[in-house]
């Protein structure tokens, strides 16, 4: 008896032969694939990383880079030759206004000091010895003088009268006379000591002189006892010290030197291709080189007349109101001065614009999935961003300038 064929054996002997050659089906599927993938990739376009424009705030900066120093500094000095004989303070030291920093050798001034003390004491001893004996004692004789004349006129005038009238010799009167002389020299005398002991008299006017002359040779010699105490002229911090115990030191060398507290101020050189977006009072973000993390105010207070030929840069000073306490002097610093401001603007990304540096910058937007040239018109320019005035709206995918992706391609959109 024949056997009947099953009616599912086609099916079994193509699932047979299908597994029988397996790799080569399977082979023949992903090349299957890959051209489907390739042939949809075709007409749909690549994925494009795409970014809409949006609202932002715009900031154009200036970078410069510079140091950190106080507008002056102070160079701490001797008025005096001598030995430093103790230095009180040491490099780096805050120090206040009229604080001892060197002792200068002040022995043979102290000596000077009570000579001429002792000078002062001895002229206004004169002094009061005319006020209160020479004087007093010229009055009292010029008038006991007075009255010793008196009395000789009074004699002379009674003998005069005798002498007229025959009862008195001549020589009485001529004695007379005499004694009468001799009281008005008297008085003239007494009148002369009295002046020459008041005050605007010669003996007065050379006493005082006196006085003067001491108490001049005593403010010296205390002067410069006193130049033997350096002292801060300012508050400050010391920056520099080269003086030692024991250094003979010169009249005007410095010896130390002061940076006094106060505003500060940033040096800096900016390339003079920015001088036109330079302008006083622009606010600046500065940092430290070893703080780059850390940053602090400052504002443009200088720009100088002249550029600098060799560097092509010109020197611009910025104060600092209130320095970081890691700031040091002459520190490295890097600033970037605000030059410009838009707030609420639609901003896209400078890595998005073709022909930036030229007349008509232009990018590709991806519009219906195509991308597509628009021209731009440029504002405000940041150092990664650019404001844009024209040529975009708020929304619009723009694709990076570097994706490789031309003007009417395909693409697929990708908003990250």
């Amino acid at each position: 008896m024949q056997n009947a064929v099953s009616p599912s054996s086609p099916l079994r002997n193509l699932i047979h032969g299908t597994w029988l050659h397996r790799w080569f089906t399977l082979t023949v599927l992903v090349i299957v694939g890959l051209g489907a993938f390739a042939v949809l990739r075709l007409f749909l376009g690549p994925e494009v990383i795409v970014e809409p424009v949006k609202h932002g705030n715009l900031i154009k900066t200036v970078v410069a880079s510079g140091h950190f120093e106080t507008p002056f500094r102070v160079e701490i000095g001797s008025q005096m030759t001598g030995v430093v004989t103790e230095v009180l303070v040491d490099e780096g030291e805050t120090v206040k206004a009229g604080q001892e920093l060197i002792h200068l050798d002040a022995r043979e001034i102290k000596a000077a000091v009570v000579q001429s003390q002792g000078a002062l004491a001895q002229a206004e001893a004169r002094l009061r010895q005319l006020n209160e004996l020479t004087l007093p004692a010229a009055q009292e004789t010029l008038t006991q003088a007075k009255a010793a004349l008196l009395d000789s006129q009074n004699t002379y005038d009674r003998t005069s009268s005798l002498f007229k009238s025959g009862f008195s010799p001549n020589s009485a009167l001529d004695e007379a006379q005499k004694n009468l002389d001799v009281a008005k020299a008297q008085v003239r005398s007494a009148e002369l000591q009295v002046f020459t002991a008041s005050p605007g008299g010669s003996d007065y006017v050379v006493a005082e002189t006196q006085v003067k002359q001491a108490l001049a040779n005593l403010d010296a010699a205390q002067s410069r006892l006193a130049y033997t105490t350096i002292t801060a002229p300012r508050d400050g911090t010391l920056i520099n010290r080269s003086v030692e115990k024991g250094t003979v030191v010169q009249a005007g060398k410095p010896l130390l030197v002061l940076a006094p507290d106060g505003i500060s101020q940033l040096v800096i050189g900016v390339d003079e291709k920015n001088l036109g977006l330079i302008a006083l009072g622009e606010p600046a973000l500065a940092s430290a080189d070893a703080f780059p993390d850390q940053k602090f105010e400052a504002k443009v207070s200088y720009i100088n007349p002249s550029v600098d030929i060799t560097r092509a840069s010109v020197e611009v000073k910025l104060d600092v109101g209130t320095p970081p306490a890691f700031l040091r002097q002459d520190m490295t610093v890097s600033v970037d001065i605000e030059v410009g401001r838009r707030d609420a603007v639609a901003v896209i990304g400078t890595r998005y614009i073709h022909d930036l540096q030229s007349d008509t910058p232009w990018v590709l937007a991806a519009v219906k999935g195509r991308a597509v040239k628009r021209t731009i018109k440029i504002g405000l320019r940041g150092l990664n961003d650019v404001e844009i005035l024209d040529g975009l709206a708020l929304g619009d995918l723009i694709i990076p300038s570097l994706s490789g992706v031309v003007l009417g391609q395909r693409i697929r959109a990708i908003v990250p």
